[in-house]
C-alpha cells in the first residue's frame, strides 16, 4: 500500500525537477497556515507560495474540507496530490475549490508516478488577515518601520501588528513580503532547501 512518505518522496522530486535551475526559492515541509490550524504537506516558495497536500492511500479524505477552508485563505495555489481510490470524490468538486489542482499519485513496480489532472489556478480569494499570519512578530514590525507604520506598535501584540499590517497593504504587497520573509528565514527553520 502507498504510504504518506512514498507520495512525499516522488512530489519532493517532481517540484525540485520542475523549478530545477531557480536561485529565489525555498521549499518548507508542513509549513503551518492560520496559526497552526493546519499545515500543508509542502511549500514552494518562490514567485508565489504554492502547497501540496497530500491523500495516500492509507489517508482519509475527513478532514480535507476544513483544510479547504484554511488553505484557500492563506496560500497561493494549492495542489492536492492523491491516492487514485481518492480522485473520485475530489474531482466531484465539493471537496476543493475548481482552482485547486490535482494530481494522482499511482505506484508502479514500487515506484510513486504522479500525473497532473488538473494544474492550479491562482487563488481567487485570498484572506489578508491569514496571508498575514505567516510573519512573525519581528518580521511585521520590521515592514511597518520600513513604511513609517510602526508608531506606538512596538509593544502591541502580534494579532494587532498583524491587523496594521493586513489594513494597510493590498493583499498583493502583503504575498510580496510573506515570500520575501519566508525565503530569507534561517535554515534551521522549516524550510528544507
Amino acid at each position: 500500500m502507498m504510504r504518506d512518505l512514498d507520495v512525499r518522496r516522488a512530489l519532493r522530486r517532481n517540484v525540485e525537477y520542475r523549478h530545477a535551475g531557480e536561485t529565489d526559492i525555498r521549499f518548507v515541509e508542513e509549513l503551518g497556515i492560520c496559526q497552526g490550524m493546519a499545515r500543508v504537506d509542502l511549500a514552494v516558495v518562490n514567485g508565489s507560495v504554492h502547497g501540496y497536500e497530500i491523500k495516500s492511500e492509507r489517508d482519509t479524505l475527513t478532514r480535507l474540507p476544513s483544510q479547504a477552508l484554511i488553505y484557500s485563505q492563506a496560500l497561493e495555489f494549492v495542489t492536492i496530490v492523491a491516492a487514485h481510490q481518492h480522485l473520485v470524490r475530489i474531482e466531484e468538486g465539493e471537496l476543493i475549490p475548481g482552482w485547486w489542482g490535482v494530481w494522482s499519485a499511482t505506484q508502479d513496480d514500487g515506484e510513486v508516478q504522479l500525473k497532473t489532472v488538473r494544474e492550479a489556478q491562482p487563488n481567487p480569494s485570498l484572506a489578508p488577515s491569514a496571508l498575514v499570519q505567516f510573519l512573525w512578530r519581528d518580521e511585521v514590525l520590521e515592514i511597518l518601520t520600513e513604511h513609517n507604520l510602526a508608531s506606538g506598535m512596538a509593544g502591541k501584540s502580534r494579532r494587532d501588528l498583524w491587523d496594521r499590517l493586513a489594513k494597510s497593504f493590498t493583499v498583493d504587497e502583503i504575498g510580496h513580503f510573506v515570500r520575501d520573509r519566508l525565503k530569507q528565514r534561517y535554515k534551521g527553520w522549516l524550510a528544507v532547501a
